[in-house]
């Protein structure tokens, strides 16, 4: 497995009023979210990548309003045929 080393400046520990441990939490969910969000991970890789179980990480999303299903158009247009 890879590493990804991510530098921070200490302001940004300041301003989140977050010790680093949870701010580095936050910021692995926020990469998750993205990466699914974007179709480049499944539910589950991104709840895996951020260490979340999958019903923690939809609920996560949730709170950003990120959608769980997130079908593109003719993702979208094959379920409606197949139903």
């Amino acid at each position: 497995m890879h590493t990804l080393s991510l530098p921070y400046p200490d302001d940004l520990l300041v301003l989140s009023g977050k010790a680093p441990e949870a701010l580095e939490e936050e910021l692995a969910f926020l990469l998750a979210a993205k990466l699914f969000e974007t179709h480049r991970l499944t539910l589950g890789k991104a709840a895996d990548f951020c260490h979340m179980d999958k019903l923690r990480f939809m609920f996560e999303l949730g709170r950003l309003r990120i959608p769980v299903i997130n079908l593109d158009d003719d993702q979208i247009a094959d379920e409606l045929r197949d139903a």
